[in-house]
């Protein structure tokens, strides 16, 4: 049986956490959009957490990543040492071995954005042994690109239902949708989630040193969010420094001299940025926000790292930390101002709870301890759903 959260803050909470997970080693094939690199994606560092999670507690785990120049050219995880990484330039030429190892496995799990993922998932379904789960880190895009009568190349609509599990990154009205829209069986959430080994307090940088830091990359319906709570907070307090990291921003735009731009920060500096902001924003995507219960990864990352958060409001979200107590929410540039101007010690306190409540529910082995325990409710399920057309067969029989 599953173990319940365990209350630990050592320096390595995520092994310490993942050896209480279940005893059963399991084998699991990944089909996802990228393990390897952490550049303009929000899917690499999840995995990570949840894979070296994983990988801690004894279960054998191979990642199949299509190899694209995009993400080569920025790979910062090239030889994971808690998995197997296969990456491939070519489906056809490694689907053999692929098929053989899913074959193979007892859980096989197609993510969101795997290219060619539709096609690779309708020869997983076909499979007999392996548990069959499809984790949609961007249910809220797939949800309304389907609404819409419209494809994507990581999963068909139709291809919903034929999975054992879906897991979806938001929680709320997104499933709903897929277990009264789309029939499926068995829908749960599993959400963001950060590695406290990796995410710790470190001593500040200057090159990171700031009033409030955002880090995101860029997206169009989160541009009047940004600036809203970040840029005219930096147009208003021209003594302070704000510092922008992201890709994909088009940077002929006229910038304040206080707001520091950074196109591209490592996973290995995120720490020391976070450790460097006096206090951190979260600027929620309008999708995800309309869905509601979606964090960002960000939220855990900074959080573990002790920096005081920031966050746009959704539906949800005091489900995960508590306003007032553990973050900020902010409407306006009035509200992350009057943030900003709190005391060093209530900005300590606020982060020190936010840390904790983090430690204790919202790790990669936390998610970890989640994902088999939904694997086990799948497995049941289909269990029985066999026994139950095995009986039918035999009535026939007998009749």
């Amino acid at each position: 049986m599953l173990c319940s959260h365990l209350k630990l803050s050592t320096p390595t909470l995520a092994v310490t956490q993942a050896r209480a997970l279940r005893s059963d080693r399991l084998k699991f094939t990944i089909f996802g959009l990228t393990l390897s690199s952490s550049w303009g994606n929000g899917h690499a560092t999840p995995y990570r957490a949840i894979l070296r999670a994983l990988g801690a507690a004894g279960h054998q785990v191979t990642f199949y990543e299509k190899d694209v120049p995009y993400y080569a050219a920025h790979r910062d995880l090239p030889s994971p040492s808690f998995c197997e990484l296969k990456l491939y330039r070519d489906w056809e030429q490694v689907r053999p071995e692929a098929l053989e190892s899913a074959s193979d496995s007892d859980v096989v799990v197609n993510a969101s954005y795997c290219p060619e993922g539709a096609s690779i998932a309708s020869e997983v379904l076909s499979l007999q042994r392996p548990l069959k789960i499809f984790y949609d880190l961007d249910t809220p895009v797939t949800l309304a690109r389907f609404r819409e009568g419209k494809a994507v190349e990581y999963v068909r609509a139709e291809q919903l239902r034929e999975f054992d599990l879906v897991l979806s990154w938001t929680g709320g009205r997104a499933l709903d949708e897929l277990r009264e829209s789309w029939q499926v069986n068995l829908a749960r959430p599993l959400f963001g989630c950060v590695d406290p080994d990796t995410y710790r307090r470190e001593p500040e940088r200057s090159e990171f040193r700031c009033a409030l830091s955002y880090m995101g990359t860029y997206a169009n319906d989160r541009q009047e969010k940004l600036d809203r709570l970040f840029l005219e907070p930096s147009r208003q307090r021209r003594d302070l420094q704000f510092l922008l990291a992201g890709s994909l921003y088009p940077w002929g735009w006229q910038w304040g001299e206080n707001v520091k731009k950074l196109e591209h920060v490592a996973p290995s500096d995120h720490p020391a940025l976070y450790s460097s902001s006096r206090c951190t924003l979260n600027i929620t995507r309008a999708d995800m926000a309309e869905s509601g219960y979606c964090p960002s990864g960000r939220f855990f990352e900074a959080a573990a790292c002790a920096t005081p958060i920031i966050s746009d409001w959704f539906d949800g979200l005091d489900h995960f930390f508590t306003p007032g107590e553990e973050l900020f929410v902010a409407h306006n540039a009035e509200d992350t101002l009057h943030a900003l101007d709190e005391s060093p010690e209530v900005l300590e306190r606020m982060a020190a709870r936010a840390r904790q409540r983090t430690l204790d529910e919202h790790t990669g082995a936390h998610r970890a301890e989640q994902l088999l325990h939904f694997c086990e409710e799948a497995r049941s399920g289909r269990n029985e759903a066999w026994r139950a057309q095995d009986a039918q067969s035999n009535l026939r029989e007998v009749a």
